[in-house]
């Protein structure tokens, strides 16, 4: 799934591409993606870009026609850049793009979706906050006005476990599954560790890996086009997705807890005193 750091990385790329064009044309191939109906897409075509935003893990392309088109990778979705937008009729049902957009110079992207269970979300809106999901975003973690003290009083009284508070786009926006596995990893801090329950130091400690890890692989994606952005995410992580692999920073084997659609990978030796976290579908929870 495309997290911060990904869409830090699509957002630069198309600032620096397509502000200034004009929308050649805005095509739905996958219905059930737009979510949106007044306005129509086709108030897109004519417009000139003005700018290009991130909202959490939302691309923003906003327009003088005062239609920004807003959309969501969800967690199997992904942008795939043109210089030369392709003239191929798109046949729904017999492909995996969901939009494609042009531009007056001839380039465009296509967002894709893989799989069969399909999340990525288009827009077409007045303004960011007529999108639901961005309407109920939790502050940005690299904003100005996001400091440890302010991330402090979003841990205070939680009794949830770390991991989920770091993945819920209304507490924090931007961080998933991945880069919540990185951060912890980081602190040195068990994924089931409750909020509520965390010292000061562990704050200061949790707090100074989350800006760290996240501007560190924000500065991986700088300058990337899309088609490099997976690769460099990949090669960028220590724990999340190397179950069975040696941790770098100890030597212990990472390991993994599954869960319906995913699983956290942490090494037990730097989170966990050692122990093996329970799989929480079956056994009591680690804290």
């Amino acid at each position: 799934m495309p997290e911060m750091p990904e869409v830090e990385g699509l957002v630069e790329f198309l600032r620096g591409r397509v502000t200034g064009l004009h929308v050649a044309k805005a095509t739905v191939s996958a219905i059930n993606a737009l979510k949106t109906y007044a306005p129509p897409l086709t108030a897109l075509v004519g417009s000139a870009v003005t700018a290009v935003d991130r909202h959490g893990k939302f691309v923003d392309v906003s327009t003088d026609a005062g239609v920004h088109l807003i959309f969501h990778l969800a967690k199997a979705g992904w942008l795939r850049w043109y210089d030369v937008l392709p003239s191929t009729v798109i046949k729904p049902g017999k492909t995996p793009i969901a939009l494609r957009v042009g531009f007056d110079d001839g380039s465009g992207f296509d967002l894709t979706e893989a799989g069969t269970k399909k999340s990525l979300a288009v827009y077409a809106v007045h303004a960011p906050d007529d999108v639901p999901g961005i309407a109920r975003l939790g502050p940005d973690p690299l904003s100005d006005g996001f400091d440890r003290a302010a991330f402090g009083e979003l841990l205070t009284g939680r009794r949830t476990q770390i991991k989920g508070v770091l993945r819920d786009q209304s507490i924090i926006a931007g961080v998933g599954n991945a880069y919540s596995d990185e951060i912890l990893h980081a602190a040195k801090m068990s994924p089931y560790a409750l909020a509520a329950t965390l010292t000061d130091e562990e704050v200061d400690r949790l707090f100074r890996a989350m800006v760290e890890t996240l501007t560190e692989a924000i500065d991986a994606a700088r300058g990337k086009p899309p088609a490099e952005l997976k690769d460099a995410k990949r090669r960028g992580m220590r724990v999340h997705g190397r179950r069975g692999e040696a941790c770098p920073v100890c030597g212990d084997e990472v390991r993994s807890v599954f869960f319906a659609d995913n699983s956290l990978e942490y090494c037990p030796t730097c989170q966990t005193g050692g122990k093996l976290l329970a799989d929480r579908r079956l056994s009591r929870l680690l804290k």
